[in-house]
């Protein structure tokens, strides 16, 4: 294992971030390259700890065990990782630009990808660091970042133009649910993806066979857990094995049994007031249309201080907040369904 680091310099004197990279050399240089990165919402840790058991498992490998080069950035995020609020970390969103730092990556053609890290000292931290992650990705064949939500199955964001071949991932690491995206949004993955769309400038390819780029939601904040890790870094090793990146031999790919939806099915269940939340339904569970899922109580101990909420239509909850008190359309759940939302939503991700 090679490892080194990225220095990224600071928008104040005196300050900069070091990003760690780690590089396992492949013996084969025609076997798929691969890149992955956790925690570029700096306080998502599950994918963190299942890449330092997927590293210790690489580590342990002869030479001959890893036959595609692969590149590994466990801690994605040095600067949200930093950003601390009357003691709670704020690792979603840079607190200088209030922009999501899984948002804004640069949209380009692979055929531009060396302009990713030309001129740097023309952009401003968070920019050099999302320029230099994108363009170490799009130097790999396969793509993941590693995500979590609040409370949650495990699921994974995956455009339209690797399905179903990503079936073998979401296999390989026991995904409840696969969401089909669109691939219009600025998110980390999808300007992977956008790079090799147009790899010819204007012409977009709607299939990408060989490549492949996800954001993998790895449960909730909470499944910061030992056990989960090292399933969860068994899976990505089977995976890896699958696409003859690691192993001397490849294994069957298992079948993916979950639903695999468009975001447009996806009920997004928000409350219309602010409150205490009392959940009737918990993640995993099917519900069917009507079911109650949630009481908000608006009004403690006065007549009608309670708002009840009921699913939209049939399907499998897949995250809840964590959060009891929420405010005026604060999000409470996720649904994935068999049929379209009829709320109206824009292209790309489901939330900033």
């Amino acid at each position: 294992m090679d490892v080194s680091e990225i220095i990224i310099p600071g928008d104040t004197p005196g300050t900069e971030w070091r990003l760690p990279v780690l590089r396992f050399k492949g013996h084969d240089p025609k076997a798929p390259k691969t890149y992955i990165q956790a925690a570029l919402h700096a306080g998502e840790l599950p994918g963190t700890v299942l890449l330092h058991f997927l590293c210790e498992r690489l580590q342990a490998e002869d030479q001959g065990g890893i036959a595609g080069d692969i590149t590994i950035v466990p801690q994605a995020n040095p600067i949200g990782a930093a950003q601390s609020h009357f003691g709670e970390l704020q690792g979603r969103f840079d607190l200088g630009s209030r922009t999501n730092f899984n948002r804004d990556f640069p949209l380009i053609s692979i055929v531009d990808r060396a302009t990713l890290i030309e001129d740097l000292d023309d952009y401003p931290a968070t920019d050099r660091l999302k320029r230099q992650l994108l363009h170490m990705a799009l130097g790999a064949d396969l793509v993941l970042d590693l995500h979590c939500d609040d409370e949650s199955l495990q699921y994974a964001y995956i455009d339209e133009a690797f399905w179903p071949e990503a079936a073998d991932l979401a296999a390989a690491l026991d995904m409840e649910a696969v969401l089909l995206s669109d691939g219009e949004s600025s998110a980390f993955e999808e300007a992977v993806g956008f790079a090799w769309k147009y790899e010819v400038p204007g012409e977009r390819r709607p299939r990408l066979p060989g490549k492949l780029s996800v954001t993998v939601e790895l449960r909730g904040k909470r499944d910061v857990d030992p056990v989960l890790a090292k399933k969860d870094a068994d899976g990505l090793w089977h995976f890896l094995a699958i696409r003859g990146i690691v192993g001397d031999e490849k294994p069957a790919a298992t079948v993916f049994s979950g639903p695999a939806v468009p975001l447009d099915n996806v009920e997004i269940i928000r409350t219309p007031e602010g409150g205490a939340v009392l959940f009737h339904r918990d993640i995993g569970e099917r519900v069917a249309k009507g079911d109650r899922l949630v009481t908000i109580v608006t009004r403690p101990g006065q007549p009608g201080g309670s708002i009840d909420l009921t699913a939209p239509q049939d399907g499998l909850i897949l995250t809840r907040t964590s959060d009891r008190l929420v405010r005026r359309r604060g999000d409470l759940m996720k649904i994935a369904c068999d049929e379209p939302s009829k709320a109206s939503r824009k292209a790309g991700t489901l939330e900033n």
